[in-house]
């Protein structure tokens, strides 16, 4: 069903309505099709498959040139839903899955710790990854890796950093649990890099809940929002009686297009993140966060179809934008859910691992309970005017009672979006 014109939009305000692009309908009989039922998490809306939205006067009608299999607009703030399209809908999810890796991991390794690099750790690095340049018999510290990940959307860096958590088996089964934890429940996780394996799944959904999760983390969001840094080279050993050659660096630059720009791509006004993801199974996926007038929304696209350049970076923003037109205008779909833990409990205790004493080193959660989210969640939290995220005293973080989920406070997002040009 197509969206109608404004004149009967009146009659329609009662329940959401299908609003998919006429363009993407004409290739309908090419695509995969949605399950007729998926998970209602967050909303029963939210189990039903094609586009809901809430139209009323006043409303903004959704963008044209919406392809994506799977996509979702959210305020990260109160948890809004506003818009989806097959929310639930389990697609592959490419190296997006990183964001549950690093929201899994960030707690648990002390950025300032070093790690020598040996072959074992690098085994289980899958054919055409991804790779930011980690070298055998190089050391490396915990940030140094972490702007590999997010950056370089480095599966070496991956692996290395799931060697120093136990190994990958382990890392894979914290990262089940706390998406478990986090009530992820489309998302399966096979190799937490989010290469291309058979049962390796997510939603568009379970992406934004995870990004919702990871950007409560200072080094989170300080990693996914850093367009440029120096990494690392290959540590030369010393030739026979002479000193080691001074370690060289070279510079990486984030793979977020949205974040960087690209031939015919300005970056988006307000962009803090997140990452991006792309593999022969996945297609092309993305969670962006970006701000404006003092709100922050997130956007997940999976897989468009559009053959237009950087068509998963276009769709984002065109979503982004009619997001921030429509909130406080539009009836929500649906909510993104709070943490199971969000009744205390730590990170760490929800995937097992005892405290490593050092939160803020390791980029640990902080923050305040939130009321349980389902069918009428949003109705009476987006009227409230609370904003969520750390608040901020003389310039610094002030962590709330940390590991504990964020909910009504203002994020500190990076300076970055105060500096990038408008689109």
């Amino acid at each position: 069903m197509t969206v109608l014109t404004a004149a009967l939009l009146p009659i329609l305000t009662a329940a959401p309505v299908l609003a998919d692009d006429a363009n993407a309908a004409k290739s309908e009989d090419k695509q995969p099709k949605p399950p007729a039922a998926m998970s209602t998490v967050g909303g029963s809306l939210l189990g039903k498959p094609g586009t809901q939205v809430n139209l009323a006067p006043g409303v903004p009608v959704l963008p044209k040139k919406l392809t994506g299999r799977s996509w979702i607009v959210a305020d990260a703030e109160n948890g809004e839903v506003l818009a989806s399209h097959n929310a639930h809908w389990q697609l592959p999810p490419a190296s997006t899955l990183k964001m549950l890796f690093a929201d899994t991991v960030l707690p648990l390794l002390p950025k300032t710790e070093s790690h020598k690099v040996t072959n074992a750790d690098l085994a289980g690095v899958g054919e055409g990854s991804s790779l930011v340049g980690v070298k055998e018999e190089s050391t490396y510290t915990v940030h140094d890796l972490w702007m590999g990940v997010f950056l370089r959307s480095g599966n070496d860096a991956v692996h290395v950093l799931s060697e120093m958590n136990g190994g990958v088996p382990k890392t894979v089964a914290d990262m089940n649990k706390h998406a478990a934890d986090l009530g992820a429940n489309d998302t399966h996780v096979v190799s937490p890099d989010g290469y291309d394996e058979k049962g390796q799944v997510s939603s568009a959904y379970d992406l934004t809940l995870i990004a919702r999760s990871g950007l409560q983390k200072k080094d989170f969001r300080e990693y996914s929002s850093t367009v440029r840094v120096q990494f690392p080279g290959e540590e030369k050993k010393a030739k026979k009686g002479k000193k080691a050659p001074k370690r060289e660096t070279f510079e990486i630059q984030n793979t977020n297009r949205l974040l960087t720009g690209d031939s015919g791509l300005e970056p988006y006004k307000g962009i803090a993140g997140v990452k991006n993801g792309n593999t022969t199974n996945a297609g092309s996926t993305f969670t962006g966060v970006a701000e404006r007038d003092g709100r922050v929304l997130l956007v997940t696209v999976m897989n468009p179809s559009e053959k237009e350049s950087l068509a998963v970076y276009q769709e984002t923003g065109r979503l982004l934008d009619w997001g921030f037109t429509a909130a406080g205008k539009v009836k929500p779909v649906g909510a993104l859910v709070k943490p199971r833990s969000a009744d205390g409990r730590s990170d760490k205790e929800a995937v097992g691992q005892k405290d490593s004493g050092d939160k803020g080193e390791a980029g640990g959660s902080a923050g305040t309970d939130q009321a349980s989210l389902g069918d009428k969640a949003s109705a009476s939290s987006g009227s409230s005017g609370m904003k969520i995220a750390v608040a901020i005293t003389g310039g610094a973080l002030l962590l709330l009672a940390a590991a504990v989920f964020l909910v009504n406070r203002r994020w500190p997002l990076p300076d970055l979006v105060k500096r990038l040009p408008r689109r």
